[in-house]
C-alpha cells in the first residue's frame, strides 16, 4: 500500500504527491498551473530560492490564504538554502529572504539545496565557470537547527547529499535531518541511499521521478548541451502495466515510487497532467509488478540532474555524486 501522508517529525504530516516547481520565466503561466494544481488538491509546494519563483508561490498562496480557500495549516511548503548562501553566515539571511518572497512566518520544510557553496561570480553568471568555497556542513547545520528554533522552518533537510555527508551531519545534529531530496525514478532507484534514509527515519523525497523529459528545453535555455534522455514515459514494461491496471506510464511510476514510501514532486503545467499526477491513490501494484519495476534500474546511467555542467566543482571534496 502507499500512504497519502509521510510522517516527519513534531506530527508534521508531507502530502506523499507535491508540485515540482520550475524557474518562472513567463510568470502568469506559472501562476496559472500553481492555480490550477492547488484546484485539483495538489497541498504540498516544492519551490527554491534559487528558481526565482518565491514571488508567485506567495502571491497565489496568500490569494487562496486571505479568500478563506485554503488554511495554511493545510499547505506543505518547502523551499531551499541557494548554492551562493551555504554559509553559516548566510542561512538566517536567505531563510528571512525567502519568508518575504513566500508572505509566510514560516516554511513547514527547508532544505540545504546543494553541498557545495560557491563564490560570488564577478559579472553574468554561468553554470561552467562556478567557483566552490570551502563548505563546512556542520557549522551550516547549526544555523539550520536555528531556523527551526526561531519557527521560521517546522523541519529541515538535506538536497542532493549523499549517505556519508547525511552522516556526518547526524552524527553531531542536536536537530536530525527530516529530509532528502534527490532525483530519484524507476530507472535511477538509489536503494542503498534510500534504505539509509528510511532506516534513519530521514523521509525521501523524489524529483524528476518521470526522468525529466522537459531537461533539454531546459538545457537549451541556459546554454549547456542537450543529452539522451531515459525515454520511461513509452517504456513497454511500465506500458503493460499502466494498461493492466488502465492508467498512464507516469501514474505507475509515481505509484512504484509511493509504494516504497518515497514522496514525489512531478512538475507539470497542462492542467490534465496535473491531475493525472495525483490520481495515484486508486489502484495498488501488486508483487509481480514492482518486480518488473525493479528490474528497470539502470543506475547512474540514468541520472538525468548529474550536474557536470558545474565542471568546476567536480573535484570539489564535497561533490555527491561518482565523478
Amino acid at each position: 500500500m502507499a500512504k497519502i501522508f509521510l510522517d516527519m517529525p513534531g506530527g508534521l504530516k508531507m502530502p506523499a504527491v507535491g508540485l515540482g516547481t520550475w524557474e518562472a520565466t513567463v510568470e502568469a503561466e506559472f501562476e496559472t498551473a500553481l492555480k490550477n494544481a492547488l484546484e485539483v488538491g495538489y497541498r504540498h509546494i516544492d519551490t527554491a530560492f534559487a528558481y526565482h519563483n518565491e514571488g508567485v508561490v506567495g502571491r497565489v498562496l496568500n490569494q487562496w490564504i486571505s479568500s478563506g480557500k485554503l488554511k495554511r495549516e493545510d499547505i506543505f511548503v518547502t523551499t531551499k538554502l541557494p548554492m551562493h548562501a551555504v554559509h553559516q553566515d548566510k542561512v538566517e539571511e536567505f531563510m528571512k529572504k525567502s519568508l518575504e518572497n513566500l508572505q509566510l512566518s514560516y516554511v513547514d520544510l527547508y532544505l540545504i539545496h546543494f553541498p557545495i557553496a560557491i563564490k560570488p561570480s564577478e559579472g553574468p553568471p554561468s553554470f561552467e565557470n562556478l567557483k566552490g568555497e570551502d563548505t563546512d556542513h556542520l557549522a551550516i547545520w547549526k544555523k539550520m537547527e536555528e531556523q527551526v528554533d526561531a519557527g521560521r522552518t517546522k523541519t529541515i533537510g538535506l538536497s542532493n547529499f549523499n549517505a556519508r555527508q547525511i552522516e556526518r551531519i547526524s552524527k553531531s545534529a542536536r536537530i536530525k535531518p527530516a529530509c532528502l531530496q534527490v532525483e530519484l525514478h524507476v530507472y535511477l532507484q538509489q536503494r542503498d541511499l534510500v534504505q539509509y534514509c528510511q532506516k534513519n527515519n530521514i523521509v525521501v523525497v523524489a524529483y524528476s521521478p518521470l526522468g525529466s523529459p522537459g531537461y533539454n528545453k531546459f538545457a537549451e535555455k541556459i546554454g549547456v548541451p542537450t543529452k539522451d534522455l531515459p525515454d520511461m514515459l513509452h517504456d513497454p514494461v511500465i506500458k503493460r502495466l499502466a494498461d493492466k491496471h488502465k492508467k498512464t506510464n507516469a501514474q505507475v511510476m509515481l505509484r512504484y515510487l509511493l509504494q516504497r514510501n518515497i514522496a514525489a514532486i512531478p512538475k507539470s503545467a497542462t492542467p490534465a497532467r496535473l491531475k493525472e499526477n495525483i490520481d495515484v491513490f486508486d489502484f495498488v501494484l501488486d508483487a509481480a509488478d514492482m518486480t518488473s519495476l525493479d528490474n528497470l534500474e539502470a543506475g547512474e546511467d540514468a541520472r538525468v540532474y548529474d550536474f557536470k555542467i558545474m565542471k568546476e566543482l567536480i573535484g570539489h571534496p564535497e561533490w555527491p555524486f561518482p565523478k
